[in-house]
């Protein structure tokens, strides 16, 4: 397929800037009535698409299939809660447990004083402070220059090699033992938004999404484990701890697979020949209790779901011709877009994502590319929003 068939116009308005929350009322000391907004990410809108028919539902209904109304006589759309509905005991959720770091950060040049956004990749060797980072912009820094990350100079790092046309490696000149040094290096960073909230323009062009102290939280599953990722696994971030508790509750059992997802998932396609386009490749780790939850599930006739893109594509790179997943441990740059066959999950739970997006096409892939192009047409008319913090499709094999 190509490039262009999946697209499709987005305003800035339907990006989701913030999780999805709801406004209460109180009381301050004064009696005075104080608005404040309950971050409420599991109650994000959900559209239900069953690939075999075509069916896309987004509304609740009663028993006679009755659109359920609010008090203002709005459709009520479904929400992530509504999700308990589509499955059963036994069924199992498949997570990614990966652990998202402080990524990027903000240094001075010397000499010049001129500011420089730092992107943490990965860590090269430990033992020589090495880091694989992007910096920007880029033409200010070469080879030998030095960086520094706070005012009182003590965290500096050298420049020792050009990867890319933004990519360096560093050299952090920093005296102590690793895990003191580690947690000097993050204490500085901020939370890797990506750059689609962090640049968001209002109405009048300037930017109106600060960083602010909850993004790290807001921007971290409550099961990240596995510390390696430079963005999260979006979809996962919906899940609350109330969440997780009502699964367990209702019998559905979860897995934890490790997929450190990487900035390749924002990379803008260059080609139009999808044939042609190379993903990044992304650390994964596959292990026995995950094995084991998975093939009991599947081979006892009962339905595994895939929480997010990142999940599926893990699946699809360690899954035999037998619908069965082995113990994985290294890298993929599997590159999932229409006509694709799946052999692992029989369901999928994804954010809705950006024109053009690899994940976009992952999706189009399980879900059947009109299918889903349809859905996201009538998703985005209804209200629904695109992005980490946005709303979600759940697509069922039936």
């Amino acid at each position: 397929m190509k490039l262009s068939q999946f697209d499709y116009p987005l305003s800035s308005s339907q990006v989701a800037l913030y999780p999805h929350g709801e406004e209460r009322v109180v009381k301050n000391d004064k009696g005075e009535d104080t608005v404040f907004t309950l971050k409420r990410p599991d109650q994000c809108r959900m559209l239900v698409l069953h690939k075999k028919s075509g069916k896309i539902t987004l509304y609740k209904t009663d028993s006679r299939g009755r659109a359920l109304k609010d008090k203002d006589g709005k459709k009520q759309t479904l929400t992530l809660l509504d999700l308990f509905d589509y499955f059963k005991e036994d069924d199992a959720f498949i997570f990614n447990n990966t652990k998202v770091f402080p990524a990027r950060m903000y240094a001075t040049k010397e000499k010049t004083d001129a500011r420089i956004e730092v992107f943490l990749l990965r860590e090269l060797n430990q033992e020589m402070r090495l880091w694989d980072v992007l910096v920007e912009p880029a033409r200010k820094i070469r080879i030998g220059n030095k960086l520094f990350f706070n005012e009182e100079g003590t965290l500096v790092a050298e420049v020792v090699d050009n990867t890319t046309s933004r990519g360096r490696t560093l050299r952090f000149l920093y005296d102590c033992p690793h895990e003191e040094f580690k947690r000097e290096l993050f204490s500085l960073g901020q939370a890797p938004l990506p750059r689609y909230i962090i640049d968001h323009r209002g109405k009048d062009g300037t930017n109106d999404r600060p960083v602010t102290e909850d993004d790290f939280e807001d921007f971290q599953t409550v099961f990240a484990e596995v510390e390696g990722a430079v963005t999260a696994p979006s979809t996962g971030l919906h899940f609350t701890r109330q969440m997780m508790k009502r699964l367990e509750i209702a019998g559905i059992k979860t897995g934890f697979a490790t997929v450190h997802c990487s900035l390749g998932n924002f990379n803008p396609i260059e080609v139009e020949d999808l044939s042609k386009h190379k993903m990044d490749s992304e650390q994964m780790y596959i292990n026995k209790e995950l094995c084991d939850v998975f093939n009991n599930t599947k081979r006892d006739g009962h339905h595994v779901c895939a929480i997010g893109a990142s999940v599926m594509k893990g699946l699809e790179t360690c899954v035999g011709t037998d619908g069965y997943i082995k113990e994985y441990e290294g890298w993929t740059n599997k590159f999932i877009f229409p006509p694709y066959d799946f052999n692992s999950a029989d369901s999928l739970l994804v954010n809705l994502y950006h024109p053009q997006s690899t994940m976009l096409m992952l999706t189009c892939a399980f879900g059947g590319y009109e299918n889903v192009m349809e859905a996201y047409k009538q998703a985005l008319k209804a209200g629904f929003k695109v992005g980490c913090f946005g709303d979600v499709m759940l697509i069922l094999n039936d």
